[in-house]
């Protein structure tokens, strides 16, 4: 109202100075419009100040996190941004009156604003939410990004749409017909992200991935752990600390390796050989069974196996003065069952999952006999270094049993023969 007042006395003084009623009309109405513009303003921070300040100090007595997340994401500050533009649209038909035409103008100004700072405001909301989300359990397991992604996404179309149909003066369902012309076009620039969405359902629904797996993924060079899942992307940091970016849709499509089956097992598997050399393989002289029986580990499976084969032996009147007659034992065999022991007796090994110690196919390296067990440690390093225990012992007691692990000469054998050409 003190406006309108302002607006009479400077029109009264405009035309007492001589100015025509038209232009003195007009310089008023311009006047009020700039004023009530500054007013706005000056309004504007002065309630953002207050407010927001308000909201602050509740926010810190407050225990809840939902409030917190809105504050980060500046929801609060964005919604006051709404302020301006609805004073203005209010304001702005009393200012200008004497230009119609421009007051037309900045009306849809004022909606074209109002649309943006409601989208804007959405997109922090919703951000709000991710965060939010991301504090429950479930956010492990089922990951809303790429939902909400898709949903800024149809935000933002119709913002679009609806801001066309006010620049052309069109109803929205008019543009929204028009559009199955483009709809190829449309299809074409969002082919990703609707891959991404059909492909992020697919993820969701059979819980193929998680942020926090560890895949292997070779045609894209990914092996690490995934830190992101987005509606057109899936970000994987590898060992190396490198960031490998794989679209969402490939983890449907083509096949990768998820770690997460073992990490639940609460083992890791432990599977390597050791090449016997099959030229250190007989059977054990009388000699041999006494020395291994001071061996703690192997002495009840060769006191037990000793009276299997002489029972079998006695029974189907074998002559033991040939060794291939009957059943012997074999330094091999007891090296085997020294293996599965020792294997037994380690704690770091479990007893209750998969457990085989076994002979692969012979072939022109030698005999491969292969440990095939679980770790009850998963963590990459000290995996490691229980499997090199293993095997440091393991090397280091194949010789106890008269055998030799196979290994393809070297230059410093070679010298050893004396062969003429080599030094």
């Amino acid at each position: 109202m003190m406006l309108l007042q302002i607006g009479v006395h400077l029109k009264d003084w405009l035309t007492g100075q001589g100015i025509s009623e038209n232009l003195a009309a007009g310089i008023r109405d311009v006047t009020d419009f700039a004023i009530s513009f500054l007013l706005i303003i000056v309004l504007y921070y002065l309630l953002k100040y207050v407010v927001i300040g308000i909201i602050r100090r509740i926010i810190r007595r407050s225990g809840n996190t939902w409030d917190d997340a809105l504050y980060h994401n500046r929801f609060f500050n964005k919604a006051l941004l709404f302020v301006p533009g609805v004073l203005l649209g209010f304001v702005a038909p009393y200012t200008l009156t004497e230009f119609p035409d421009l007051l037309a103008n900045i009306l849809k100004l004022t909606q074209i604003y109002l649309v943006f700072i409601s989208i804007i405001t959405a997109n922090a909301f919703l951000n709000a939410v991710y965060e939010i989300y991301q504090g429950f359990e479930i956010s492990k397991a089922k990951p809303i990004k790429g939902y909400l992604q898709v949903f800024k996404i149809i935000l933002f179309v119709i913002a679009i749409i609806i801001v066309i149909s006010m620049l052309l003066n069109k109803s929205p369902v008019y543009l929204l017909g028009g559009l199955g012309a483009f709809s190829a076009v449309l299809l074409l620039i969002f082919r990703d992200p609707i891959l991404g969405l059909v492909a992020g359902i697919q993820i969701s629904a059979n819980d193929m991935v998680r942020p926090g797996d560890w895949i292997v993924m070779n045609k894209s060079g990914a092996d690490g752990v995934v830190t992101d899942i987005s509606l057109t992307t899936v970000k994987v940091q590898n060992w190396d600390r490198t960031i490998t970016t794989i679209p969402t849709y490939s983890l449907v499509s083509e096949s990768f390796v998820n770690w997460r089956g073992m990490e639940e097992s609460g083992g890791r598997r432990i599977k390597r050989s050791i090449n016997i050399d099959m030229n250190s393989v007989r059977f054990c002289s009388q000699e041999m069974i006494d020395r291994f029986m001071h061996i703690q580990l192997v002495k009840p499976y060769i006191i037990s196996k000793e009276k299997e084969l002489a029972d079998y032996n006695a029974a189907n009147s074998i002559d033991n003065s040939v060794l291939v007659n009957g059943r012997r034992q074999t330094n091999l065999g007891i090296f085997r069952a020294y293996l599965s022991a020792y294997l037994k007796n380690n704690p770091d090994i479990r007893q209750d999952m998969t457990f085989l110690v076994r002979q692969l196919q012979p072939g022109e390296s030698g005999i491969p006999m292969e440990i095939y067990v679980f770790s009850k440690v998963q963590e990459w390093a000290k995996y490691e270094d229980i499997q090199s225990d293993i095997f440091d012992h393991v090397l280091a007691a194949i010789p106890e049993f008269d055998l030799q692990v196979f290994q393809n000469p070297s230059g410093a054998d070679l010298r050893k023969l004396g062969l003429p050409g080599i030094r």
